[in-house]
C-alpha cells in the first residue's frame, strides 16, 4: 500500500486532534469515571476505528481494510491483557480514583510513542531481512506456550510489572515524595525538586505496556507488513484502552479463559508467520489469508468470552452452595 508522507502527517495530526478532544472533554478535570461515561467513550473510539476502516476501503480497497480490522481486533484483544497489569500498578501506587483517568491517558500516550519507534524498527528489519519472519513466528509460538503455562501458575501479570527495570531505575535515581500532590508531577520541597508518585505511575503504565508490545507488534506484523496499517491499528486499539479500563475493570476477573484464547491467537499468527517465511524462501508452503485470520481471531475471542462467563457463573454458584 503506497502511503504518501502527506497522508502520514495528516493521520498523525488527526490522531493528535482526537486525543486532544478526548482530553479536554473527558480528562482535563480530575474526576471518578462512571460506567456510563466509559461506555460512551469506548463506543466513540470503536466507531472511529470503524470509520477509519471505511476510509481505507474507499481509498485502498478490501485487502488493506481486512488487514486493518484483523490487526485492530488482535491488538485490542491483546491490550485487554494489559488491563490486569494496570490494575496492579494502580493498586501498588494507591492512585486516587479521581486521578486514575489522567494517569492512564498520559501512560497510554507514552506507550503509543514507544510503540511507534518499535514499529518503525520492525518494519525496517522486515523490509531488509525476510528471514526475520522465522524469528517472529517462533517467538510468537513460544509466547503462546508461555502464556498458557503462566496462566496456570497465575504469576504472569506480577512478573510483567515487577520486571520493569526502567521503572526501578527511575525510582532509585530520582528522589520522590511519599504522597500525591493533586495532579502535579513535580514539586519543590526544602529547595529540592522531587517527583510525585503521579509521574512514577505514568512511567510505569507507559513502559510496562512496551513489554506487552514485544509480542503484540510481531503478532500484527504477522497479519500485515504495512507500517501504516500496523501503526493506525495500534493507535486506535490503545487510545480506547483508558475507557475500557473503567468499563470492564470489574469484569476482568470473570474472563478466566482470556489467556488461553490469546495464546491460541498468538500461536495461530506464529504459524502464519512461519508459513509466510517459508513461502518467501521459495518453499511451496500454503499461505493463510486475511479472511481466515479474521475469522479465527473473532471466533476464538467469542468462544473464550462465552466459556469464561459460563465458568465464572458456575464457580460463583458453587461458592454460594458451599457457604
Amino acid at each position: 500500500m503506497d502511503v504518501s508522507l502527506a497522508m502520514w502527517a495528516t493521520t498523525i495530526v488527526a490522531l493528535c486532534a482526537l486525543i486532544a478532544v478526548d482530553f479536554f472533554i473527558g480528562g482535563r478535570k480530575p474526576h471518578q469515571v462512571s460506567i456510563r461515561e466509559a461506555g460512551i467513550w469506548t463506543a466513540v473510539w470503536v466507531v472511529l476505528a470503524i470509520g477509519f476502516g471505511a476510509f481505507l476501503w474507499w481509498r485502498f480497497g478490501a485487502q488493506p481494510t481486512g488487514e486493518f480490522f484483523a490487526g485492530y481486533i488482535t491488538e485490542k484483544s491483546l491490550s485487554v491483557d494489559n488491563l490486569f497489569v494496570f490494575i496492579l500498578v494502580m493498586a501498588k501506587f494507591a492512585v486516587p480514583p479521581i486521578h486514575q483517568q489522567r494517569v492512564l491517558m498520559v501512560g497510554v500516550l507514552i506507550a503509543l510513542v514507544l510503540r511507534a519507534g518499535f514499529i518503525a524498527a520492525g518494519a525496517a528489519v522486515l523490509a531488509s531481512f525476510s528471514w526475520v519472519f522465522f524469528i517472529f513466528g517462533a517467538f510468537l509460538i513460544w509466547t503462546a506456550w508461555k502464556l498458557v503455562k503462566d496462566a496456570r501458575s497465575g504469576h504472569r501479570e506480577d512478573a510483567e510489572f515487577e520486571g520493569n527495570r526502567l521503572l526501578r531505575a527511575v525510582q532509585r535515581r530520582f528522589p520522590t515524595t511519599d504522597r500525591y500532590h493533586g495532579s502535579k508531577l513535580l514539586v519543590r520541597e526544602d529547595g529540592r525538586r522531587l517527583m510525585t508518585p503521579m509521574l512514577i505511575v505514568m512511567v510505569a503504565i507507559g513502559t510496562t505496556d512496551l513489554l506487552f508490545a514485544l509480542d503484540s507488534i510481531p503478532a500484527i506484523f504477522g497479519l500485515t507488513q504495512d507500517p501504516y496499517i500496523v501503526f493506525t491499528a495500534n493507535a486506535f486499539a490503545l487510545m480506547g484502552l483508558r475507557q475500557l479500563y473503567f468499563l470492564i475493570g470489574g469484569l476482568l476477573k470473570k474472563l478466566v479463559h482470556l489467556s488461553y484464547g490469546l495464546s491460541i491467537i498468538l500461536g495461530f499468527i506464529g504459524v502464519k508467520l512461519v508459513l509466510h517465511a517459508l513461502h518467501e524462501s521459495g518453499v511451496p508452503a500454503p499461505e493463510i489469508g486475511i479472511p481466515l485470520s479474521l475469522g479465527v481471531i473473532c471466533g476464538v475471542l467469542v468462544v473464550t468470552t462465552v466459556t469464561s462467563l459460563i465458568a465464572s457463573r458456575r464457580q460463583a454458584a458453587s461458592g454460594r452452595v458451599e457457604r
